[in-house]
């Protein structure tokens, strides 16, 4: 009985002894972790921040070349006639988002969404607007029926767009 008691009287502070050591050892590795994670993030947020920040900029500047204000001035020759107008700014359109598709993987969801929407608005816009054009009228005339258009939307929707996506580089960054 008494090797018992003596046996009991060793174990228990060696139990407590490495239940200490076990409890400073697993602090020191959970600390030496969080380090190398904080690390591995440090290094992916330089790496990533200005890829994503570049496809902010880009989005901006896809929004802005579409723009029917910019787009149109850009774009418009009055010796074409407005059915080849048409089809050039639809082309012009499609190439500026298919240049840009990829930027979506390193933006928000509702921001792409929104940019597609708009993408899409104008797109009706100018589609709308040339089913009013006749085989004598040019690209000027179906330029002044986008205008016409984009003046009675309630909404700017390439302001909007852009508001939204500073809003939210200015959040992420």
């Amino acid at each position: 009985m008494e090797y018992l008691t003596d046996l009991i009287q060793i174990l228990v502070p060696a139990g407590l002894v490495l239940y200490a050591v076990y409890l400073i050892v697993r602090s020191f590795l959970q600390k030496q972790f969080d380090a190398q994670l904080i690390g591995l993030k440090m290094k992916t947020t330089d790496t990533l921040l200005p890829i994503r920040l570049q496809a902010y900029e880009r989005t901006c500047l896809l929004l802005e070349r579409i723009s029917p204000n910019n787009m149109l001035l850009r774009l418009s020759n009055p010796d074409i006639n407005a059915f080849e107008f048409q089809h050039l700014l639809l082309n012009e359109i499609g190439e500026e988002l298919n240049h840009n598709l990829s930027q979506q993987v390193y933006m928000s969801d509702e921001a792409w969404k929104r940019v597609r929407d708009t993408v899409n608005i104008i797109i009706a816009v100018v589609q709308d607007a040339s089913q009013e054009m006749k085989a004598e009228n040019n690209a000027i005339d179906l330029s002044q029926a986008i205008f016409d258009k984009m003046m009675k939307l309630e909404r700017d929707p390439v302001g909007d767009t852009l508001s939204f996506v500073k809003n939210e580089i200015r959040q992420v960054f």
